[in-house]
């Protein structure tokens, strides 16, 4: 995550203490895809999740389990547990769920589509312990609409956000970036004021389960979004919104706002660079995880194909270590190398990111977006827009230390 009102405008977020901590301290969020079934059928959606799925399908952990998975987890030290999907709300027994996970003392969240949360289900939620719900909505009612293929999906979700504020649950959108959208980010930063969001995340999407089959953004609408999504920032904090805007799953946009601070605000283009250091290159692996329905460890919550064992097989920790044992390992390397690679990705990448000056910061990229294009995990990430000129030359707080080692 590149947090865009923290180092744009140099402001805190919710997640400082988390995001900003030396890499190795790091214990995973973890992403858990509590069910793989959902009522509605969206273009982009990730874990391929769809309504033919049934309740207490054998696929999907129990109730049970699903204790003693939270038990694992608060046990190893988790800080946050997401509860995800499909459509997590689905789950009748989601609030029962997070009461134990936050009794037990995670920091309970929940990301769903909005379409079922009413007020009956946002105050369970609360009295649950949820902290925080976060809503997708792909633009507006049209564009919104077609991806989620409903002619009710947004309003729905605004009656779920409407729902969750009610009851007193802070509230975000999850906005997965498109060639459709794009052209709405000034409307959908009107609509974080007029709906009084706390938290705003754009995300570059990836291409995996149905997001394969949707066209990503060309680099020059990608950077076009960037610059809006900075500039919209800006003026949103300047109206005394003080609204958190982060984007996420394209490492490029660290180096990207780095340059345009460099240009507007050379004083604070040192600090950006030293918390991008800190924060940058993604934490797939490392202070990310994802558990999916019937209990495999990923990377994160895209790499369905990259199963690092199984929690109810093994404790979290274990796996976590790179002890995992899967059956259907892909190879060549063992889960505990490949994860091990993952966590210093810098040293192993290809292509355009291994000469990158901004490796550093980025870190590669975005790995899984290379393994589900290329199958390779370590080739150049093909969602990076920045150019050839761009990432040439040393990196600017690295070129003194560089001219002292060669000074002799």
């Amino acid at each position: 995550m590149i947090g865009i009102s923290k180092l744009y405008l140099n402001k805190a977020e919710s997640s400082d203490y988390l995001r900003y901590t030396a890499r190795g301290e790091r214990k995973p969020v973890i992403v858990w895809n509590i069910t793989r079934r959902c009522n509605l059928d969206c273009l982009h959606c990730y874990a391929g999740a769809c309504r033919e799925v049934q309740a207490h399908s054998p696929e999907e952990v129990s109730f049970e389990q699903a204790r003693a998975i939270i038990d694992d987890l608060a046990g190893f030290g988790a800080p946050v547990l997401l509860f995800s999907g499909g459509e997590p709300l689905l789950r009748e027994d989601l609030p029962e769920l997070a009461a134990y996970a936050s009794a037990q003392g995670l920091r309970t969240v929940l990301s769903s589509n909005g379409t079922m949360l009413n007020a009956a289900k946002a105050k369970a939620l609360k009295r649950a312990g949820v902290s925080y719900v976060g809503i997708s909505l792909d633009g507006l009612a049209s564009v919104h609409n077609r991806m989620r293929r409903s002619d009710m999906a947004f309003e729905l979700a605004l009656s779920g956000l409407a729902a969750a504020r009610e009851a007193g649950l802070k509230t975000g959108l999850r906005v997965t970036l498109t060639q459709e959208n794009i052209p709405q980010i000034s409307d959908i930063f009107k609509l974080v004021i007029e709906q009084g969001i706390d938290r705003i995340c754009f995300y570059h999407l990836v291409g995996a389960g149905r997001g394969r089959d949707l066209a990503p953004p060309l680099h020059h609408e990608t950077r076009l979004a960037l610059d809006m999504i900075i500039s919209s920032t800006r003026e949103l904090w300047e109206k005394g919104v003080k609204t958190e805007v982060l984007t996420v799953d394209n490492h490029a946009d660290g180096p990207y706002l780095w340059m345009r601070v460099q240009r507007e605000n050379p004083r604070l283009a040192e600090r950006v660079w030293e918390l991008l250091s800190l924060s940058g290159g993604g934490s797939s692996g490392l202070g990310i995880a994802a558990i999916n329905w019937q209990g495999d460890v990923l990377p994160d919550q895209f790499w369905q194909n990259r199963r690092l064992g199984n929690v109810l097989e093994q404790p979290f920790a274990e796996i976590w270590a790179g002890r995992g044992r899967p059956a259907d390992w892909p190879g060549p390397e063992s889960v505990g190398e490949f994860l091990a690679r993952l966590r210093d990705k810098q040293a192993y990448v290809q292509g355009r990111c291994a000469r990158c000056r901004f490796i550093s910061i980025c870190r590669g990229g975005f790995r899984a977006r290379a393994d589900l294009l290329y199958g390779n995990p370590w080739a150049e990430d093909p969602a990076c827009y920045l150019s050839d000129a761009e990432i040439s030359g040393y990196p600017p707080y690295q070129r003194r230390i560089h001219a002292i080692i060669n000074s002799g």
